[in-house]
């Protein structure tokens, strides 16, 4: 090998060492490189659970797709303890979303319920005219069913041929002057069906009475007069009915729902188309057991004085019913609560602009008040517009009101 090739050959293999030497000096440069510039352990928060926000109060352990949507769980990370999970809204907003609150109060709560009812005639001032014995109609005066009567109108007059042989021999017998025997006969009179007022105007006349003259016991209205001039009667036969118009019933139809707070003695105010400005007062004086299956109500019947009888069956009444229950409850306006059909909720304000679900039970509803049993506490305040827009904004982030199984406040005490 000349001199020329030896040159050759060594700097080929310089040039090869200094390749290798260089290839793994970038390798390992580039490998701490890769070290030196490792990211840090991530700091994501951790996820208390994961959730479809269509179906918000179902919770998952793991992340992956929702079985209910063609969509991935969401996650929900913590922001201090679960059940504190608020909704935020700045406080500069309220005013243009329309939110108002109002607070949690404590009172005595008074119920009352605006129902209609019917006017009707008082089924128990009835007067039934009956004949008292076999007879004749003589003569029918001029009435007709509907007529108002007063006391003593003369209805029809009554040929009794059988009273005329009585009368005769008790008059014989009052002349004989003996007691025992006028005593008797006048027993005899009474047995006969003859009323105590014609005996005594056959002893003051001295005169056979034959005839008697059917009166209205009582004042109202004539709802039937079954006789006419010429005709037979028997014994026990009904001539006439009468009502009276002292008072009146006011039939009410309460919805089944209402009846719970209804009660006999209960105090009602009436109001009628007829006499605009004026109060009718008067009492719950019984509650009808059957229910109508159409309209799901319960009929209350209510008294009325009709003093003056100006109340008419067939007219037509507002009612309320007024009833305090006598104990301080907790209430809220009515439009604050949230009914979803299996609960009722509320929107509890928190700190400024933080706002949370909150489950309540409820009581009773009068004049715009919902009682509230259950879920809240005194000096709270709850949202009474724009509620079902913050319960929307809660349930896209997952937020669900803790049952009041599982630690939900109690009505007047503090949470």
């Amino acid at each position: 090998m000349n001199r020329k090739q030896w040159n050759g050959v060594w700097l080929a293999g310089l040039a090869l060492a200094v390749g290798v030497g260089g290839g793994y000096g970038l390798a390992y440069q580039r490998m701490n490189g890769v070290a030196a510039s490792a990211p840090a352990p991530s700091t994501e928060p951790k996820a208390l659970y994961w959730y479809d926000p269509m179906y918000p109060q179902q919770k998952f352990d793991k992340p992956g797709k929702s079985p209910f949507m063609d969509m991935q769980l969401v996650p929900r990370y913590a922001s201090g303890e679960e059940g504190s999970a608020t909704v935020s809204i700045d406080p500069g907003l309220s005013q243009n979303l329309g939110l108002r609150v109002a607070p949690v109060s404590r009172g005595a709560f008074t119920s009352s319920l605006d129902v209609s009812g019917v006017l009707g005639f008082n089924e128990r001032d009835v007067a039934v005219i009956q004949a008292r014995t076999n007879g004749f109609v003589e003569r029918v005066y001029a009435r007709a069913p509907g007529d108002v009567l007063t006391a003593g109108t003369a209805l029809a007059d009554i040929l009794v041929p059988e009273w005329t042989a009585a009368q005769s021999e008790f008059l014989a017998l009052r002349r004989s002057g003996d007691a025992d025997l006028i005593a008797a006969a006048r027993q005899r009179l009474r047995l006969t069906g003859m009323p105590a007022s014609l005996i005594a105007q056959v002893e003051r006349s001295g005169k056979v009475q034959s005839e008697l003259t059917v009166t209205s016991p009582l004042g109202g209205v004539l709802q039937a007069l079954d006789v006419r001039a010429g005709m037979t009667v028997a014994s026990g036969e009904t001539l006439a009915r009468v009502n009276g118009l002292n008072s009146v019933w006011l039939a009410v139809a309460v919805p089944e729902s209402q009846t719970g707070s209804v009660a006999v003695g209960q105090a009602v105010e009436a109001r009628l188309p007829a006499f605009p400005g004026r109060v009718f007062n008067g009492t719950v004086s019984a509650i009808l057991p059957d229910t109508n299956p159409d309209s799901r109500t319960l009929r209350v019947r209510v008294e009325l004085t009709n003093a003056d009888g100006r109340l008419r069956p067939g007219m037509t009444a507002q009612v309320r019913l007024n009833r305090s229950t006598g104990q301080d409850s907790l209430s809220v306006p009515s439009e604050a609560v949230i009914r979803t059909g299996k609960r009722a909720l509320v929107m509890l304000v928190e700190d400024a602009g933080h706002y949370r679900p909150v489950e309540v039970r409820l009581g009773q509803e009068s004049d715009g008040r919902t009682v509230i049993l259950e879920g809240l506490a005194e000096g709270q305040s709850v949202v009474t517009s724009g509620q079902f827009l913050l319960d929307s904004e809660a349930s896209l982030k997952g937020i669900v009101a803790e049952p009041l199984e599982s630690g939900g406040n109690v009505s007047g005490s503090q949470p």
